[in-house]
């Protein structure tokens, strides 16, 4: 285990061009660097300290299903070889090694794209308020966690801070145009069943996901990250159980944790204690080895 958690990078002779929750992009000329740091956030704040190796873990999942899903829909990845960007000292080209993209300039939808296999989260939310989630009307009677008659695709607007807002696809069509919904909604669930059905087969339920795609060369590329337990809901199969709530292979530890905290869940947050960095991260590399196949 890396004794520390990369929690932010400033990297010496690039111009960074954004920090997310998770990531730092820089600038490359032709092309971006992408950097998935250990930060970890919950209940949309940064925590202070982060997950060691996280960042390794989301780069290399969505390094695997980039790959697995390359018939599917083309990717913005170009390398993960870090070593071949003269402007980074051997320092940060040792610290970025692992956690690293180099990735195509595409024109992003402002869409988030999401497959919902399984009611839970924000969806179980509104259908206990309207029996609907996101304008697809739903049978009365099902229960959290339970498996929806068919995968849907529920559209949400990006926000720069907080949640992002659940639209219908008609509201997001007039955002991005009739087609390219069209188009995106196909993909989303296309990319969805499939990974469902491999990730099965490894002992993990995927109760959903969201995408995002972006225009590069005229032509609609997936970009950001794939199927990973920041991006999805990841469910040990040999514990589902309809009607309760799951375990899961992501920050479930975190949330536990700061549930019993006296924070009123605004910046700043606590300090998370060792022994729940320790299991956040064994739930992490648990996620990757059982997917992949292969030792973290």
């Amino acid at each position: 285990m890396s004794n520390e958690a990369v929690i932010s990078t400033n990297l010496t002779n690039l111009t960074k061009l954004s920090t997310g929750k998770v990531r730092d992009m820089y600038d490359l000329g032709e092309n971006l660097l992408i950097v998935t740091t250990d930060r970890i956030s919950a209940f949309d704040v940064i925590m202070p300290n982060g997950i060691p190796d996280k960042g390794k873990v989301l780069n290399r999942i969505s390094c695997f299903w980039f790959d697995l899903l390359k018939d599917h829909c083309e990717n913005h990845l170009i390398s993960t070889d870090v070593t071949q960007i003269e402007e980074l000292t051997d320092q940060e080209k040792e610290m970025l090694t692992d956690r690293s993209m180099i990735v195509k300039k595409a024109k992003v939808f402002p869409i988030e794209c999401v497959a919902r296999g399984y009611i839970v989260g924000s969806g179980w939310k509104d259908y206990q308020r309207t029996g609907a989630i996101c304008g697809h009307e739903l049978p009365e009677g099902l229960r959290i966690s339970e498996k929806l008659p068919n995968t849907i695709f529920t559209p949400a607007t990006k926000a720069e801070e907080g949640h992002d807002e659940n639209v219908t696809i008609e509201q997001a069509g007039e955002i991005i145009g009739e087609e390219n919904i069209k188009k995106l909604e196909k993909i989303t669930i296309d990319m969805y069943l499939s990974a469902s059905e491999y990730a099965q087969s490894k002992g993990i339920m995927i109760a959903d996901t969201k995408f995002e795609f972006g225009i590069h060369d005229g032509k609609i590329i997936i970009i950001d990250e794939v199927l990973s337990p920041d991006s999805s809901r990841f469910w040990p199969a040999d514990k589902y159980e309809v009607g309760v709530a799951q375990d899961s292979f992501d920050k479930q530890y975190v949330r536990d944790y700061l549930e019993g905290c006296e924070w009123d869940k605004t910046p700043p947050a606590p300090l998370l204690p060792e022994n729940v960095i320790a299991r956040t991260r064994e739930k992490y590399i648990q996620a990757y080895e059982l997917l992949t196949g292969q030792k973290f």
